[in-house]
């Protein structure tokens, strides 16, 4: 350490841990992925005392937001501010440093208090769960911690994103401390998955990365062509790239993006976006490709953050998202909730202009922001009437796109009450292909959508036309099979009820809590099933069918138990 004795009495100068500590307060909750995040520091004496300052700064954050929300005028941007600090209230913090023998006395000497952290340290919650589980918990509200030594090495937390470096380190312990943030998970927050680790650099540390890399990354093979730490500014390049190739497909459809930006009234700028849909929605290639790029741009958008609040303007960003936002409220690919917060996470500064407020703020005046997706039920649907409106609408594959969501949404519904509806959703998936294969105009499209749907409702229909409740409608269509006379119809469905009955209300219970789990349990399923079907099943069952017969409706009750679908205990 003495080639950084010099260094250390200048890292440890009280003004330098004041301005680290406000940069940290400013940029934790303004991430983009808001993951765990570790302050490493020289010593131990140092780990506290920025925990104290940036404990310090963090309250006075709060009160500043909080201020800040009784000031602003447009709930956009009261819900962003109201969303951060519903962040920084619920975040916790905890130093993380070994014990050792006389610490009280060496920490009071340097006026600081290691007493509450070492006991937090040395705790035990009400879950059972010590400071080292809680911090790896991916939902454990112990969200930043301060460290010198400990958690460097050997240590795995995959949803630690960030850390904050204010230690000199080479080799071994270099690279591993960056590994700390590179580990890979699948945890999503608020809606924003992991993309990549982030380390802020305070002391330079990164001078040493080529030997690093040399020593213990590449040995004798030579220079890495690209090293697993880049600069932040590569986002920057990488994300106006994204933009550019986005707009550079969409004009490829006669899709002129900028244009909104242009100046001109607000509502031609809103009405664009759904021609805009109108044409992306053509073909679902075309939907699928601007999806990786909005995707793409979104998600090196978040990466940059907060960085990027201090970049030059791109309003091509909120314009890419308002897009896929109006996209999405048509073919019913997010929630309502999660598209709102999108449009309002629009209002970072980083990419608003004051051109672009308009048409996103519209809504306060009675105009809403993303469009809303029909009503629909299948059992009052006139088809008579969509077809004429269809003849009239401007959009036709807005409509198109519409109806197949609703149609999508309910087929799925109705194979989850019926495992034997696959044939509909075979025959759907026929009438896409062939449209987007260009077999077929979009007039003919939304014909062939509509004719499925009408045989949609008549499938939903039919449990009540054959006498039988929705379950025993399935357990009816495994059971029978081809040319049935219409006694044998009558007992197959009979057979169905007994069945249905004996496996919910008859005593002794035989589908007993996680009967899956146990053979003995399974048994005594399947040999109810066969006795049941032996009994009721038509004399023209054969001894193969009635085998095949039994196994099938045997499997799909196992099937339903093990995934907690239905019919469980």
């Amino acid at each position: 350490m003495r080639e950084f004795a010099n260094e250390l009495v200048i890292i440890k100068r009280e003004d330098r841990p004041e301005t680290i500590a406000h940069d940290i307060v400013y940029h934790l909750p303004r991430r983009g992925y808001l993951g765990k995040g570790m302050v490493i520091s020289v010593d131990k004496f140092t780990s506290v005392k920025m925990y104290n300052k940036v404990q310090k700064y963090w309250k006075e954050a709060i009160k500043k937001i909080v201020g800040d929300i009784k000031e602003a005028h447009m709930p956009a941007e009261k819900e962003r501010l109201q969303a951060m600090l519903d962040y920084m209230r619920k975040v916790e913090m905890g130093v993380v440093i070994s014990e050792e023998a006389g610490e009280e006395e060496k920490f009071d000497l340097q006026e600081l208090d290691i007493r509450p952290h070492r006991k937090k340290m040395n705790s035990i919650n009400k879950n059972g769960h010590d400071i080292e589980y809680r911090f790896k918990d991916e939902g454990d509200k112990l969200q930043l911690v301060f460290v010198c030594a400990m958690w460097l090495t050997g240590f795995d937390a995959p949803t630690v994103s960030t850390l904050y470096l204010d230690k000199p380190m080479k080799d071994h312990t270099l690279m591993q401390t960056i590994a700390r943030a590179n580990r890979v998970t699948s945890y999503m927050i608020n809606g924003v998955s992991k993309r990549n680790g982030e380390i802020i650099d305070y002391y330079n540390v990164f001078r040493n990365m080529k030997k690093a890399l040399a020593d213990y990354a590449l040995g004798s093979e030579g220079e890495s062509e690209e090293e697993p730490v880049q600069n932040k500014s590569i986002l920057f390049n990488l994300l106006d790239d994204a933009i550019r190739q986005g707009q550079e497909f969409l004009e490829t459809l006669d899709i002129p993006i900028a244009s909104v930006l242009e100046k001109q009234e607000v509502f031609k700028k809103i009405e664009a976006f759904d021609a805009f849909a109108n044409k992306i929605l053509e073909k679902d290639e075309y939907k699928k490709q601007f999806f990786v790029y909005e995707n793409t741009i979104s998600s090196l958008y978040e990466a940059s953050k907060p960085e990027v609040f201090s970049e030059p303007s791109r309003p091509l960003i909120s314009v890419f998202q308002y897009l896929r936002g109006v996209i999405d409220s048509i073919v019913g690919g997010t929630g309502s909730d999660e598209i709102k917060k999108k449009i309002s996470d629009l209002l970072d500064q980083s990419i608003i202009t004051s051109d672009q407020e308009k048409f996103i703020l519209e809504e306060n005046k009675g105009y809403q922001i993303v469009k809303k997706e029909k009503t629909w039920d299948l059992g009052k649907i006139d088809f008579d009437k969509l077809k004429e409106d269809f003849k009239e609408t401007k959009y036709r594959n807005i409509e198109i796109a519409d109806l197949r969501a609703f149609v999508e949404k309910k087929l799925e519904q109705m194979m989850k009450e019926n495992s034997t509806r696959t044939n509909f959703a075979q025959r759907l998936q026929e009438i896409i292909d062939r449209y987007n294969a260009g077999g077929s105009t979009n007039e003919n499209y939304f014909d062939e959508l509509i004719k499925f749907t009408s045989g949609l409702k008549e499938e939903a229909e039919r449990h009540i036309r054959e006498g039988l409740t929705e379950d025993e409608l399935e357990l009816y269509d495994i059971l029978k099979k081809d040319k049935m006379t219409k006694a044998e119809e009558q007992k197959v469905k009979l057979a169905a009820k007994a069945l249905l009955r004996r496996l919910l209300e008859e005593k002794p219970r035989i589908l007993v809590q996680d009967w899956y789990k146990d053979s003995q349990s399974q048994s005594r399923v399947r040999s109810a099933v066969e006795e049941v079907l032996d009994k009721n099943l038509p004399d023209s069952y054969g001894k193969d069918i009635f085998r095949y017969k039994c196994n099938v409706t045997y499997n799909l009750i196992y099937e339903y138990a093990s995934k907690g679908l239905k019919w469980v205990a």
